[in-house]
């Protein structure tokens, strides 16, 4: 199984909101990724075998030193298997390469060993305003 990583890669929305919602448990919605990630992202990963995306992450920023993790998504039957992993080491070489000092995520609980364990993140303080 050989799977390619590219770093802002081309995608359609169709098959983003699809592996958005088998990811995060929801009905298939019709978000224009495209026009999203075009206009607030300092880029996104592609993860495809034999062409087919298989995995996804996006990487918001705030124009400066500091870049976010958001959504990341791998397509079920690759699960495991560490597709989620390298599209999270490709999307923090992106941020680096972008002169990116900070790359934050946040996560329910049961991730944590993913987060912290497999993609190196460390744990810190923060704060949520539900709004």
């Amino acid at each position: 199984m050989t799977i390619t990583y590219e770093w802002r890669g081309n995608f359609d929305n169709e098959r983003v909101n699809a592996l958005h919602a088998q990811s995060f448990e929801h009905p298939p919605e019709a978000i224009d990724w495209l026009a999203r990630t075009h206009r607030h992202s300092l880029g996104w990963v592609c993860a495809r075998q034999d062409g087919e995306l298989v995995g996804f992450v996006n990487v918001a920023w705030d124009g400066g030193d500091h870049a976010f993790v958001l959504d990341t998504m791998v397509a079920e039957d690759f699960r495991g298997a560490g597709v989620g992993t390298e599209l999270v080491h490709t999307a923090a070489r992106g941020a680096r390469t972008a002169r990116c000092a900070w790359l934050h995520v946040d996560f329910e609980d049961h991730l944590q060993a993913f987060y912290f364990d497999a993609c190196g993140f460390k744990p810190t303080d923060a704060g949520l305003l539900a709004l």
